[in-house]
């Protein structure tokens, strides 16, 4: 009886963190790796838990240590493309400036010509 409240618990909790990520704002990689952490780790601790007679006790933890590593991995991964992002945007700037900087050294050039 127990494991069967704790799997609908895992349930439940799972379909609120569905319902939530259905929002209409698209997820972010941390909350995709969150939810794919929890899902797998559900899935997973369901599985070994069948096999020691308690499948809900196991989706629960599962789902939960699924959880924690998927944030910590999706984090990471958030963390990275902030970077990136951040790099692009610089060498883009770089790169305009280069750019107006070589149109300046042409003007010059053309003015010294013509005097």
């Amino acid at each position: 009886m127990k494991g069967k409240f704790l799997a609908l618990g895992a349930l439940a909790l799972a379909g609120a963190l569905l319902a939530a990520g259905c929002s209409g704002q698209p997820l972010t990689t941390r909350e995709e790796g969150t939810l794919g952490g929890a899902g797998l780790g559900a899935a997973t601790g369901a599985i070994i838990g069948a096999a020691v007679g308690a499948p809900g006790v196991g989706a629960a933890i599962g789902g939960a240590i699924g959880g924690v590593g998927g944030f910590a991995v999706g984090n990471e991964m958030q963390n990275q493309e902030t970077a990136n992002t951040q790099t692009q945007n610089q060498i883009q700037q770089q790169q305009q400036e280069i750019e107006q900087q070589r149109q300046q050294i042409q003007q010059m050039q053309q003015q010294n010509e013509t005097e």
